[in-house]
């Protein structure tokens, strides 16, 4: 158990590894947490494998540049609602959801990935992970996504496009049937 109620983080910058192998944590309530001027929230849980509940909806994440690992090996975590975060200014997505592989189901339409240069291994074994919400992520020659989607073998787009071990990087991380072309996303409702 742990009471953060009473942390005023206002001038906090650098969340990295803050929660980093809570192995034990099962719920973490960070209501309270100000998180408007935080730029770094690398590993920030990762490895807090009993992890099941976690409601980030009080983040505000506009000047975040680094998110590698922000949840990986997150082991139970099942539900994660990401769908107001600002990714704007976030140039490093590696490893983010990385063996968090009871993650089902993944809303990631708010996801600004406009500055994203690396997306290596972002959901790589979310073996259990059904579907992303999310329009088309910026997919330039500059991105490393080698192995982005590996082991997600659950994965489906909204059209029926199952994976394929033959498309594991961002070639397909975009709606699927979006200009007639298959993906893994599914579009966000309007």
């Amino acid at each position: 158990n742990l009471d953060l109620s009473s942390f005023n983080t206002a001038n906090v910058t650098n969340m990295q590894n803050m929660f980093n192998d809570c192995a034990a944590l099962q719920n973490l309530d960070l209501s309270s947490f100000n998180t408007q001027n935080v730029t770094n929230m690398q590993a920030m849980f990762l490895h807090c494998a009993a992890l099941q509940n976690l409601d980030l909806s009080s983040f505000n994440t506009q000047n975040v540049t680094n998110m590698q690992a922000m949840f990986q090996g997150c082991q139970q975590l099942q539900n994660l609602d990401l769908s107001f975060f600002n990714t704007a200014n976030v140039t490093n997505m590696q490893d983010m959801f990385f063996h968090s592989y009871r993650l089902r189901n993944l809303d990631l339409s708010s996801f600004n990935t406009a500055n994203v240069t690396n997306m290596q291994n972002m959901f790589n074994d979310c073996a259990a992970l059904a579907y992303i919400v999310s329009s088309t992520f910026n997919k330039t020659s500059l991105i490393n996504s080698t192995n982005m989607f590996l082991k997600c073998t659950s994965l489906v787009g909204s059209n029926g496009t199952p994976y394929s071990y033959a498309h594991t990087n961002a070639e397909y991380a975009r709606v699927d049937g979006e200009d007639g072309l298959p993906g893994y996303f599914t579009a966000p409702q309007p």
